[in-house]
């Protein structure tokens, strides 16, 4: 199964853990862990929130290779 979202990647890259992250959302530590396996996925309303807490565009925590993304825009 291919990775839906890159939370997981995204909490390394800012730092901060999958802890800190259900703490924030006050939710069970389970289900981040889920999250950040690929084997269950947030709703958009709490991927909104995950991505203003970690500082985030949404679609950094969506689109795989997201700088190469940016880069192949034509702004």
């Amino acid at each position: 199964m291919e990775d839906i979202n890159r939370i997981k990647l995204v909490l390394v890259e800012k730092k901060r853990t999958a802890r800190w992250l259900s703490q924030q959302l006050d939710v069970n530590p389970s289900t981040v862990s889920k999250w950040c396996t690929n084997s269950s996925q947030p709703d958009v309303a709490c991927l909104l929130k995950i991505a203003d807490l970690l500082e985030v565009d949404i679609k950094e925590l969506l689109v795989r290779e997201y700088k190469q993304f940016l880069l192949s825009q034509n702004f």
